[in-house]
């Protein structure tokens, strides 16, 4: 449900600021989506262009939420949690979208975590360090 309410709010945003695709279209997320999964992967076809906005978006968002975190560790201040946990929701609305530019559905998702999750899990039980660290093992992920 998460990736269709995300689908559906940047088809909004696209539409209400008349960003168009690169044949001059409507630009859309089915468009990006269907482009990733054609190949289309250049500097400047939509994917890539995309993901590149996707990725700036979460940075910034990323830096929002660390200017709510507390260092101080002599402090007695309190976060702000409410805040806080807006601020992740921005990360997940601009990774959501990262990830349908990319070409994942939830389901590829789920499948691509546990994958990865099992490589995290293997990378603990064998000792892992920067010496060791080789990524072999992610290439197998599919």
């Amino acid at each position: 449900r998460i990736f269709a309410m995300q689908t559906e709010l940047n088809n909004y945003v696209f539409s209400k600021n008349q960003l168009a695709d690169n044949h001059g279209g409507q630009l859309t997320m089915d468009a990006i989506f269907s482009a990733a999964g054609a190949g289309a992967l250049k500097v400047n076809d939509l994917p890539n262009r995309w993901l590149a906005n996707y990725s700036r978006a979460m940075r910034e968002e990323l830096h929002e939420l660390d200017a709510d975190l507390l260092w101080k560790w002599w402090s007695k201040d309190e976060i702000n949690l409410q805040n806080i946990r807006v601020e992740l929701i921005d990360v997940l609305h601009f990774l959501v979208s990262a990830m349908i530019c990319a070409g994942l559905t939830p389901e590829k998702v789920f499948d691509v975590y546990r994958q990865k999750h099992a490589v995290n899990l293997n990378r603990q039980d064998s000792g892992y360090s920067k010496d060791s660290k080789a990524e072999d093992d992610n290439r197998n992920i599919r």
